[in-house]
C-alpha cells in the first residue's frame, strides 16, 4: 500500500471506513471506535463548551476536604480521590501525553493498542524536550487490534488500576459490554475518568447521550491536571500554549492570502478527507491557523472518499496528511506516489511541493504545541519560517532556536516540575 512502511500490515478499506480513519500502525487505532464519528448535528447533553483552544479554561473542577479531593468531567461526573492515582489505565494517546506533561508518565500501565506504535509518536516529539521521555516497556496492550475492536473485561481485574483514564462510553460501544459491566468495573476496581468523543464531537452510544459533554483539548488537560493535583504545571503549560496561539493569530496573513487546505489520508489510491476547522480536539492544531478548508463545501463524514479526479476538481493548495510524524504513514512515499500518477501529479499541492506530514489527531498538550508550530510553518512559511521537511520514523525536525515558535526548555522545565 502506498505510504505504508515495508513489513507492516496494511489496513483494509473496511478498517478505514469502520474506524473513521484513525488507523495507526499495523491496523491499530488511537482512541477511536466504530461509533466515534463526526457528529451529524445532534448535541449530547447540554454542553456549552466552545472550540476556542486559547485561554479561558474550564470552570474549577476540584474540591478539597482534608486529604480528599474531587474532579468533575462528563461522562463520569464527579469523581472523588483519596490520593493521587499511581497505577492508571490509559486507552488513548492524549491521556498518556497528559500524564507525561504532569510528571506522572510512570503511572501509566497500558495503552489501547501497540505501545511501541503510540510510543514512537511521543518519542518523536519528546526528543526535542530535554529530559522528557515515556517509558513504555511492560505496558499492557488493551486491544489486540485484530478483528473486532474490544477489551477483555478480565484485563481490568489483572491491572487492578487506581483509575481508568478511559471513556466508559467508548467501552460501552464495544460488543458484549453493557452498562452493568461499566458499573461493575467502577465499583469493584476503580473509577472511570475519560472523554474521547470530544475528539470530533462524535455521537456516543445512546445510553450516554443525555449527560455527555464536549470539551476542548485544554479543558480536558485542565481536568486531568486536577486529577494528578498538578494545577501549577497545567497553568504553566497553558500559558505557553496561549502565548503560542496569540503569536500565531497576530501574524496570520489576511484571509484572502491564506491557502486552501485539504486534510486527507491517502491509501490504496483513495483519499479519505476530514474537516480542517471542525470542532473537537482532533483539529486543535489546524483550526487556530484559520486557513480555508478545501473540503468545506462537502458533507465530509468518516465514510467520505475521493478518487484522484475528485481531488483534482477540489485541488487544494496544501495537503496535510494526518498521522505523519513517526506513525503509520510514510508521507514522503505518498508524495512520490502522487508525483508519479498522471492525475495526482496535476494537483497544485503536489506541483508546489506542499504535501506535508500532519499531526496526530489524538493529541495531548505537549503534542499540540509541536503540531501547532508544524502547521503554522507548513501553511504560512513567510510568517513563521519554512517547514524543514521530514522523513518517516525520524524525530520531530530540529528547528533553529531563532525559528522556534515556543520555548522547548521552558516546556522541559515545566514537565520536570520547575514552573
Amino acid at each position: 500500500m502506498d505510504g505504508v512502511p515495508e513489513g507492516r500490515k496494511a489496513p483494509t478499506r473496511r478498517d478505514y471506513i469502520k474506524y473513521g480513519g484513525a488507523i495507526v500502525g499495523a491496523g491499530l487505532l488511537a482512541g477511536c471506535a466504530a461509533n466515534e464519528r463526526p457528529d451529524s448535528g445532534a448535541t449530547p447533553g447540554s454542553s456549552t463548551h466552545g472550540t476556542d483552544e486559547a485561554s479561558g479554561g474550564a470552570e474549577s473542577t476540584t474540591a478539597e476536604s482534608g486529604g480528599t479531593y474531587s474532579v468533575t468531567m462528563a461522562p463520569a461526573g464527579e469523581v472523588a480521590f483519596e490520593k493521587v492515582p499511581r497505577n492508571v489505565m490509559v486507552y488513548s494517546l492524549l491521556y498518556a501525553d497528559m500524564a507525561v506533561a504532569y510528571g506522572h508518565g510512570d503511572s501509566v500501565n497500558s495503552l489501547g493498542f501497540d505501545a511501541d506504535a503510540g510510543g514512537n509518536t511521543l518519542d518523536a516529539y519528546y526528543e526535542r524536550l530535554d529530559g522528557v521521555s515515556f517509558d513504555r516497556s511492560g505496558l499492557e496492550q488493551l486491544n489486540t487490534g485484530s478483528g473486532e475492536v474490544n477489551i477483555d473485561k478480565e484485563l481490568f481485574y489483572e491491572l487492578n488500576s487506581d483509575l481508568h483514564l478511559v471513556d466508559p462510553c467508548l467501552v460501552l460501544s464495544f460488543d458484549g459490554w453493557e452498562q452493568s459491566d461499566i458499573d461493575e468495573i467502577r465499583e469493584n476496581i476503580a473509577p472511570w475518568f475519560g472523554n474521547i468523543y470530544s475528539r470530533a464531537h462524535g455521537q456516543p452510544p445512546e445510553e450516554c447521550r443525555d449527560e455527555y459533554e464536549y470539551y476542548t483539548l485544554w479543558e480536558l488537560s485542565e481536568k486531568i491536571g486536577a486529577v494528578f493535583r498538578e494545577r501549577e504545571r497545567f497553568e504553566a503549560l497553558r500559558s505557553v500554549h496561549d502565548d503560542l496561539i496569540d503569536r500565531i493569530r497576530t501574524d496570520l496573513p489576511p484571509a484572502d492570502r491564506r491557502p486552501s487546505v485539504g486534510v486527507a489520508i491517502f491509501m490504496q489510491e483513495t483519499f479519505y478527507p476530514s474537516k480542517l476547522n471542525a470542532p473537537g480536539f482532533a483539529a486543535a492544531h489546524t483550526r487556530p491557523l484559520e486557513a480555508t478548508d478545501a473540503f468545506a463545501a462537502d458533507d465530509v463524514t468518516y465514510e467520505t472518499t475521493y478518487d484522484y479526479e475528485t481531488m483534482l476538481e477540489i485541488d487544494p493548495d496544501v495537503i496535510l496528511h494526518p498521522f505523519g510524524i513517526a506513525s503509520y504513514y510514510d508521507v514522503a512515499q505518498v508524495r512520490r506516489t502522487l508525483e508519479n500518477h498522471p492525475v495526482g501529479s496535476q494537483l497544485t499541492a503536489v506541483q508546489n511541493g506542499r504535501v506535508y506530514p500532519s499531526g496526530n489527531p489524538v493529541q495531548g498538550p505537549l503534542m499540540n504545541l509541536f503540531q501547532l508550530e508544524m502547521t503554522a510553518k507548513q501553511l504560512y512559511p513567510e510568517q513563521f519560517g519554512q517547514w524543514p521537511g521530514y522523513e518517516n520514523g525520524d524525530p520531530y525536525p530540529e528547528i533553529p532556536e531563532s525559528e522556534r515558535l515556543f520555548d522547548r526548555q521552558r516546556i522541559a522545565d515545566i514537565v520536570a516540575g520547575e514552573y
